[in-house]
């Protein structure tokens, strides 16, 4: 992994024995890459929180291990969920720039975005169900729904600022502004995050391979 840092924390597998190795004090989750168990990392302990789903082979632009550069950002990748929306699919890969903030680079049908989460006081508010065509203020900028759908975690890899689960659903919606920039809401019963972005075309941006 390009800019590892030091200091990286071993846990042992509570499924299979195997060890597994935590990168960044930020992580919370990870997955054993011998039996395919996600882990919750707390206390200095790994605890079950399930399996990781089937991640079916398709052609990845980049993968866990991966330094993905985007304009002037750089993303070490550390971790891969998968979500189905009825329609198709697309792929979440987590990761940290230089200074460990946390990234996420979404690609679906080869659109690639660049978003982080946007600061829960102060950020977006949708009143009641989110509709489409829906007026979203943030940062002074307005933004207008033109997605929403239901999405389902499948599949996870590698390592998480959070803990992901096999098989949770939330509703999900994208709104852009004037600019083109993202902004993305999702939802489930107690809770929403928001995330802001930028779209990058794929034959702009450089991948160096994990070693």
């Amino acid at each position: 992994m390009h800019g590892q840092p030091a200091g990286m924390k071993s846990f042992n597998c509570p499924n299979c024995g195997n060890q597994v190795e935590q990168a960044l004090d930020i992580i919370k989750m990870t997955t054993c890459t011998s039996c395919g168990t996600s882990l919750f990392l707390a206390d200095d302990k790994a605890l079950t929180a399930g399996q990781g789903g089937e991640m079916h082979d398709t052609p990845l632009l980049f993968g866990i291990g991966d330094q993905v550069v985007l304009g002037s950002f750089r993303i070490d990748i550390y971790g891969h969920a998968r979500y189905s929306y009825g329609r198709g699919f697309w792929d979440e890969f987590w990761g940290v720039d230089g200074r460990g903030d946390p990234y996420w680079v979404s690609v679906d049908e080869g659109d690639i975005v660049l978003q982080e989460a946007c600061p829960k006081k102060g950020g977006p508010r949708i009143k009641g169900q989110p509709r489409l065509g829906e007026k979203v203020m943030f940062e002074r900028r307005t933004y207008r729904v033109n997605e929403i759908e239901t999405a389902e975690c499948v599949a996870v890899r590698g390592s998480f600022d959070e803990q992901i689960d096999v098989g949770d659903t939330h509703t999900f919606l994208n709104a852009t502004n004037q600019s083109g920039e993202l902004l993305s809401g999702e939802f489930w019963d107690g809770g929403e995050k928001w995330f802001q972005g930028d779209w990058y075309d794929p034959f702009e941006i450089k991948v160096v391979r994990g070693t």
